[in-house]
């Protein structure tokens, strides 16, 4: 069905000034011939979308690794939005600003740009139900986005995530402000990639990689090796902005201001070492729902790791997302 389905890539200014690539998946029928910052509404296929899913991309990655899926949902009536975030990607190569987010707040400005986007989508299509999906990373901006703006969607999916990271995080954030007055914010540290990545292998038996832990897929794995784009060192200043959200992303006073009522999908691999083997899902699941959250649907897969949508099993995510999306999407959302 990917035939059916219409691609385009845009550059939206922040208010910051910092200049942010996109990328759009949508059925071919919706398409629209002016994809600038202020585009009108393109003519719409049946009433427009189903649905808009915006995508969250991981840490030392990039939204151009998500097109097969964003394609498989087009091609169903879906639009799929997603931007490379700033560090990261296009937006990186075109600050000049690979693996360093901003000078202020980095984390709180990835999920400002979340925003931005998803205004952009909504101008784009309005009136579709609008859902946000989040891996690694990208679920821990997911989270923050639904502790200040969660009312804006219709739901959310979240890949991949942590749990809290308690006192070995505010170690880690220490040493990551050290390291930014010895070397600077942009000095990429192997130290605290080390500290962070080292122990990911440990489960696997004979890894051919160091990324091994992403995929039982071997392709998969070779193509994130050889994507320039993906598995660089990160700056101090990104570790440092990194743990300071994930730290935030478990405040209880923070977490209390998600809307009650809201749908969560939580999507895991019990092979996976940065959800704790999946413990770290269920810890943030239990924590949520201390705080009156009930609309929350988990699925663990057996055997997989981290890249869900890069696994053996893929086509076994993609239809669950499916599945979730069209049982959610009758929502309409500001």
């Amino acid at each position: 069905m990917h035939e059916s389905v219409h691609a385009e890539s845009l550059w939206l200014t922040m208010d910051d000034g910092a200049e942010v690539y996109v990328r759009v998946w949508e059925p071919a029928a919706g398409a629209a011939a002016d994809s600038s910052d202020d585009a009108p509404a393109p003519p719409a296929a049946a009433g427009g979308p189903r649905a808009v899913l915006q995508l969250a991309h991981g840490m030392t990655e990039h939204s151009g690794r998500y097109d097969d899926f964003a394609r498989f949902l087009a091609g169903r009536g879906f639009a799929v939005v997603g931007n490379d975030h700033r560090g990261h990607g296009h937006t990186g190569e075109r600050a000049d600003s690979m693996g360093y987010l901003a000078d202020q707040d980095g984390f709180e400005r990835l999920v400002d740009d979340l925003r931005a986007v998803h205004e952009w989508a909504c101008r784009r299509w309005p009136g579709a139900p609008r859902f946000l999906m989040g891996h690694s990373m990208g679920s821990f901006l997911v989270r923050r986005y639904i502790q200040r703006c969660g009312d804006t969607v219709a739901g959310v999916i979240i890949m991949g995530t942590a749990g809290n990271p308690g006192l070995p995080g505010k170690i880690g954030r220490r040493l990551a402000r050290l390291e930014m007055r010895r070397r600077g914010p942009r000095h990429p540290s192997m130290l605290l990639t080390s500290l962070v990545f080292g122990g990911y292998n440990k489960k696997i038996r004979s890894p051919k990689t160091a990324f091994d832990w992403l995929s039982r897929d071997a392709e998969a794995v070779k193509a994130y090796v050889a994507d320039p784009w993906c598995g660089f060192v990160p700056s101090a200043g990104f570790y440092f902005d990194l743990l300071t959200g994930l730290l935030l992303i478990h405040d209880e006073r923070e977490i209390a201001r998600i809307p009650k009522d809201l749908p969560m999908l939580f999507l895991s691999g019990d092979a996976d070492p940065v959800t704790g083997y999946g413990k770290g899902v269920e810890r943030v699941i239990a924590q949520y729902e201390r705080h009156g959250l009930r609309r929350m649907t988990s699925i663990l897969y057996k055997d997989a790791r981290h890249e869900l949508l890069n696994e053996l099993n893929k086509e076994e995510v993609y239809g669950d997302i499916l599945k979730w999306l069209e049982n959610h999407a009758g929502g309409n959302f500001a």
